[in-house]
């Protein structure tokens, strides 16, 4: 099986996802992803005509995001026309099913340079209806709305499985803002020291000027009392009355009708909504010592795992350990844990259950100091692990992260030189 090499991985900066107030929000979605794909073109003097495809991710494909971003912002970007782009969606997890996809191309001998990525602008979908944001998934849900599928598998919101988590797993507020402490602390940190700058590229307007070269959503005033002064976001929500007395409490409870849980989740333990842009460059070992590209990273092995929708953040545990299984290495030999940090629950949830050494996860902070804008995400986290492994000196890194609808992916890069 031919080898996949990470060649490069850049992303924006992340602004702050709300209309009109983050340094983003102004510009298209198609601009982001051409902000990326320019970036990996001159950055490795790249032909753009011998890029076999790019994959993207974007996860609400409405509108403005609606229209095969890896296609159009390649033609942006000042791609080749032969630069083919395609853009799927899973949800938080596609950014890192882009370069999985990608990764697999050419593993399979079929393809040798391929381009991965994904963009979101959550300032733009923010002005969506919910309707149109879910396309044919009513707001009850990802699923409410759909009655077969909700006969099925009733579910709720995400925050709403977050408290409901927390209570199964007995993790307390304490703990949930504990860890959000500390992600606002690594992730300054690790501004400060520049451990981002070898992969964030500054983001331009039009007319040149500079929309934003830095991180918008950080608080590094972050402090455990004000934390702990915040009221719970999705307590109400959770009782919030549906229509026909359908909560999204009582989705839950229909398949655990024996729990009964309050909020812990609140805006400074959940992830930040924001907007953002990455891309990675993928070969075959053929095609970079071809055209004198120095490998930074290898691909190990990728797997997905579904899980209970019901509670729909949970399924980040087994696919670790599905991927460690296929790469064919245990926990210890994982130098860097990248787990996104969609609710504190699920990255607290993930060290317990696989007893983890909290200094080798999200080590330079997570999405609920940095944001989370849903299909760049993944591919970000790939770059933030690569780059932590060359900081540090590590060998292997392990990222995956929680999607809707009960599913995660999962990845293993070795670093390499």
């Amino acid at each position: 099986m031919t080898e996949a090499y990470i060649i490069d991985a850049v992303r924006t900066p992340r602004g702050i996802g709300k209309p009109g107030k983050g340094a983003l929000s102004h510009l298209h979605p198609q601009h982001l992803a051409a902000t990326v794909l320019k970036a990996i073109k001159d950055r490795n003097n790249l032909n753009t005509a011998e890029v076999d495809d790019i994959i993207w991710s974007t996860s609400t494909q409405k509108g403005k995001q609606g229209t095969d971003l890896g296609r159009m912002a390649a033609l942006s970007a000042g791609y080749d026309v032969k630069a083919s782009g395609t853009t799927l969606d899973r949800f938080c997890g596609g950014g890192i099913s882009s370069v999985n996809f990608a990764a697999a191309t050419v593993m399979s001998g079929m393809e040798d340079c391929v381009i991965a990525g994904g963009t979101e602008m959550m300032s733009y979908t923010a002005t969506l209806a919910a309707e149109e944001a879910n396309a044919g998934l009513k707001p009850l849900g990802m699923g409410a709305g759909n009655a077969a599928l909700d006969e099925i598998h009733p579910q709720s919101h995400q925050g709403v499985c977050g408290d409901a988590i927390a209570a199964i797993e007995g993790i307390d507020r304490a703990a949930v803002d504990a860890l959000a402490l500390v992600s606002q602390q690594r992730a300054d940190k690790a501004i400060r020291e520049g451990r981002f700058a070898k992969s964030v590229v500054p983001v331009h307007n039009p007319d040149g000027s500079v929309a934003l070269d830095h991180e918008e959503f950080p608080r590094p005033e972050t402090t455990a009392e004000g934390l702990a002064s915040l009221k719970p976001s999705f307590g109400a929500l959770a009782d919030f009355d549906l229509g026909g007395g359908v909560t999204f409490k009582k989705q839950i409870q229909r398949r655990y009708p024996d729990l009964d849980f309050e909020g812990v989740h609140h805006a400074g333990n959940s992830s930040g909504v924001v907007d953002g842009a990455a891309a990675l460059l993928i070969t075959s070992k053929d095609y970079a010592e071809k055209n004198g590209l120095k490998p930074r990273a290898r691909v190990v092995a990728y797997a997905n795992v579904g899980d209970d929708p019901t509670l729909m953040l949970n399924a980040p545990v087994p696919a670790a350990k599905k991927v460690l299984a296929k790469a064919g290495l245990t926990k210890d030999d994982i130098d860097v844990w990248e787990i996104n940090e969609a609710f504190a629950v699920v990255a607290e949830k993930f060290i317990r259950d696989l007893d983890l050494d909290r200094e080798k996860v999200n080590i330079n902070g997570g999405a609920m100091a940095l944001g989370h804008p849903i299909g760049a995400t993944g591919s970000i986290l790939i770059g933030t692990a690569l780059d932590e492994l060359e900081r540090s000196g590590g060998r292997y890194g392990l990222v995956t992260m929680c999607a809707a609808g009960g599913m995660a992916p999962a990845i293993v890069i070795e670093r390499l030189g």
